[in-house]
């Protein structure tokens, strides 16, 4: 009995294996390969050596070794290969391990020329930012025009202008997509431009120019433009493809702390810690900054390393210093705030790492510049009340404005505009406040405040909504000038008493308000000749005192040249403040707008100059 369950269970066994061994296929028969060709027999043959058949070649038996093709260029002789000749300054093996992948490509000739298709490649001949259908100026404004004029214009406007509206129309010269002139390197055309408006305070239109040129096309004076711009909007990484397509365009301290946090976000993490370990222990660059370096390199890999900033023996506050700071969010000593220059406050606008506190404090100088609209001002106060921030000062005056817009009587709208104005802050609170003046109606119990109001207005360009003010403005007041000269109406006259009863209770330091009002009117052709001598006479000024300056202008605005008027007029008005613009300059200026069809720029820079005097 057992033996016969056990020859049972074995012939299971066996079956079951055979059924695993062979599994049956479920697919239809048509589906299922095709059963090999039974291979043919190999007929049998003599072993032996078949001999020759008389005036028969002998054929050669066949032989297994492979063909080999030779290379192209190859010399297959087989004497010794002669030595690669190599250079005289070609480095030594010793000198290659120490030399980084970049340079070991470019010492072999291995480092790309380019970074960009050829097809998508971009000509320099046309480099901008706003075209001629979108407000920017004609392309071939300056093509025609001398380098040397062209160059001159742009390296002599050396910082910030004292009107607003004078940086709006600069800036919208310098990031107009133009042709370069004829004589001039389109991208040294680009670099001073970019460079320019870097010096302004206008970083992100100086990088847009910057990012219109391909990478291959930088040279030094451009990199160091873009290099400013990419470290004052925080965003230093912008530079990483010219840094690693071009490493030697400069051999600074800057540019080598820069090269390495570029090879550390391209995946050469500890090739860019190593060297910047190297640039510590030489000395290359300030401790400061290769701290920064190594924090903001260790990013690109989320390494643990800890690099400890300590500020206890910095002085001085650089553009590299302060853009690496505000991008990794490190806090910056305020003695050392305090003491660096304006464009620093103005960055502060700009970064959007930077607190919704300090950016708000910072765009009031920004808006008074013209680099903040009122809509931006606007904007950024609104986020800072709905997101309750920390600093009592700024969520105060963002609830004040709040009651500029909303409150229900206009009384009290006025109140809270009242007390943005009163409140220290500069003109920049009367561009926070333009949209809002703008909604209040126009009465008699409103008048005594007139003056600000259409000045506040008139930040944001609302001519048209200033001029509802005119029947109820007595004629001789600052609300009255402003008016005069913001007029939209190219055929205003106005009367002599007028401007002597305006002159009479001016008490504007040297009575600046009744210069600037007669060099604005002049220029928008508002007075008549007679009047103008008399007034000019009475004033003490000379409005038509020529200048090489003021030749180039004239003639500039007679040829209809908005562009190069544009240039020239941020030449004469760069200044930190009003009392650094003369009447006659301003005379000029707004002359030559007018003629060149800026008829409403000429106008609001006529206004500004009276408020702000």
């Amino acid at each position: 009995m057992r033996r016969s369950v056990l020859l049972a269970g074995a012939a299971l066994a066996l079956s079951s294996s055979w059924v695993l061994a062979a599994p049956e296929s479920l697919l239809p028969p048509s589906f299922s390969n095709p059963a090999p060709s039974p291979t043919p027999s190999p007929t049998p043959r003599a072993t032996g050596t078949q001999s020759p058949l008389p005036g028969q070649a002998p054929v050669p038996s066949p032989t297994q070794s492979p063909v080999i093709q030779p290379l192209p260029g190859i010399d297959t002789g087989a004497g010794p290969s002669a030595p690669v000749a190599l250079s005289e300054d070609f480095p030594s093996l010793a000198e290659l391990e120490q030399m980084d992948p970049d340079e070991i490509d470019d010492v072999l000739g291995l480092k790309p020329k380019f970074d960009v298709p050829p097809a998508a490649r971009r000509a320099v001949r046309r480099v901008g930012l706003i075209g001629p259908e979108e407000g920017g100026f004609p392309v071939g404004s300056l093509a025609g025009q001398p380098a040397a004029l062209i160059r001159a214009a742009i390296e002599g406007t050396e910082g910030p202008l004292v009107s607003r509206w004078g940086h709006i129309l600069l800036r919208r010269a310098l990031a107009s997509r133009l042709n370069a002139p004829a004589d001039m390197d389109p991208v040294e055309f680009a670099a001073l431009r970019a460079s320019l408006l870097n010096r302004m305070g206008e970083p992100v239109a100086a990088r847009s120019i910057v990012q219109d040129i391909d990478s291959d096309n930088y040279d030094a004076e451009l990199s160091t433009a873009a290099l400013d711009a990419y470290l004052a909007t925080g965003d230093l990484l912008g530079m990483c493809p010219v840094a690693r397509l071009q490493p030697g365009l400069r051999n600074d301290a800057d540019w080598e702390l820069t090269r390495q946090i570029c090879a550390a976000y391209a995946g050469e993490a500890r090739s860019a810690e190593r060297e910047l370990n190297r640039a510590l222990g030489r000395g290359t660059a300030s401790r400061i900054d290769v701290l920064l370096a190594q924090r903001f390199a260790g990013a690109a890999t989320e390494g643990r390393r800890a690099v400890n900033i300590q500020w206890d023996d910095v002085e001085e506050l650089t553009p590299f210093r302060f853009g690496l700071a505000r991008a990794l969010g490190i806090d910056v000593p305020e003695q050392l705030t305090e003491d660096a220059a304006s464009r620093f406050v103005i960055s502060d606008a700009l970064i959007p790492a930077v607190p919704l506190s300090r950016r708000a404090t910072s765009s009031r100088l920004a808006a008074e510049r013209g680099i903040f609209s009122s809509s931006a001002m606007v904007d950024l106060y609104s986020q800072l009340w709905s997101t309750g921030a920390p600093d009592a000062e700024e969520r105060d005056r963002a609830a004040t404005l709040r009651e500029a817009y909303v409150a229900s009587a206009p009384a009290d709208r006025l109140a809270a505009m009242r007390r943005l104005w009163d409140d220290g802050s500069g003109y920049g609170n009367q561009v926070l406040t333009a949209y809002a003046a703008a909604r209040l109606p126009v009465t008699g119990e409103l008048s005594a405040d007139a003056g600000r109001i259409i000045a506040s207005m008139l930040t944001a360009g609302l001519d048209r909504n200033a001029m509802r003010w005119a029947d109820s403005v007595d004629e001789g007041s600052e609300a009255w000038a402003l008016l005069a000269l913001a007029s939209p109406t190219r055929s205003a006259q106005f009367r002599a008493s007028a401007v002597d009863s305006f002159h009479e209770a001016d008490e504007s330091p040297n009575r600046r308000k009744s210069r600037f009002l007669l060099a604005g009117l002049a220029g928008l052709g508002r007075l008549d000749s007679g009047d103008i001598a008399s007034f000019s006479s009475k004033f003490g000024v000379d409005l038509e005192r020529a200048s090489p300056w003021s030749r180039k202008i004239d003639r500039a605005g007679e040829l209809r040249n908005g562009a190069l008027v544009a240039l020239l007029a941020g030449v004469g008005m760069q200044g930190s403040g009003w009392n650094r613009m003369t009447a006659r300059q301003l005379y000029h200026i707004v002359r030559a707008l007018d003629r060149a069809g800026l008829n409403a720029e000429a106008r609001m820079i006529a206004a500004e100059a009276v408020a702000r005097a």
